[in-house]
């Protein structure tokens, strides 16, 4: 089973990003997908949330808006799109796939808001 990250980066104020994470080894369209961010020194948090079918998806408040999670069901991939990003939003992106008690994490990718 493998999750990967990518697309993380350093970002201006204002400015987007799109992360993604490529699922193997599991029947992807089965699980639940989520993104996750842990600033430094912080709790990690759930960022947005999307279904199997990608019918359903919930966001955190302060995201609300601005990111958008979709998913591929036929490339096995899930991403978070983020426009208008703030330095607040600077933390360890990553995602999470589960299926009932199976869940699974990927090693999370960087992002950097900062002038």
């Amino acid at each position: 089973v493998q999750l990967v990250e990518s697309g993380g980066g350093l970002v201006q104020p204002g400015g987007s990003l799109r992360l993604s994470c490529a699922a193997s080894g599991f029947t992807f369209s089965s699980y639940d997908m989520s993104w996750y961010r842990q600033a430094q020194g912080k709790a990690r948090e759930l960022v947005a949330r999307i279904s199997n079918t990608g019918i359903t998806t919930n966001y955190v408040d302060s995201v609300k808006g601005r990111f958008t999670i979709s998913r591929d069901n036929a490339k096995n991939t899930v991403y978070l799109q983020m426009n208008s990003l703030k330095p607040e939003d600077t933390a360890v992106y990553s995602c999470k796939a589960q299926w009932g008690p199976y869940m699974y994490w990927g090693q999370g990718t960087q992002v950097t808001v900062s002038p």
